[in-house]
């Protein structure tokens, strides 16, 4: 699926929308500002897998993916918050 490269906020939000409903996407999905402060907050390159509890602290970080994915720490962070 190629995505043009946003001009804005609501172009990027448009773009993730669509990738989550074509690839089936069922967890929540956030979108950085265009100054990136999430990607350097939470070091999201290489792409790794979070899970963030109520407080917005982070309760499971995967290794750098795909090799460092570990979805079974997602699920075992997951159910004991009690999700």
């Amino acid at each position: 699926m190629l995505v043009a490269t946003p001009k804005g906020l609501d172009d990027r939000v448009s773009a993730a929308g669509s990738c989550v409903r074509k690839l089936g996407i069922e967890l929540p999905a956030l979108v950085d500002n265009f100054t990136g402060s999430t990607d350097r907050a939470y070091t999201a390159w290489p792409d790794r897998l979070y899970v963030i509890d109520r407080d917005g602290r982070i309760a499971f970080k995967s290794g750098p993916g795909p090799f460092g994915f570990r979805p079974d720490g997602v699920v075992a962070s997951l159910q004991k918050m009690g999700l």
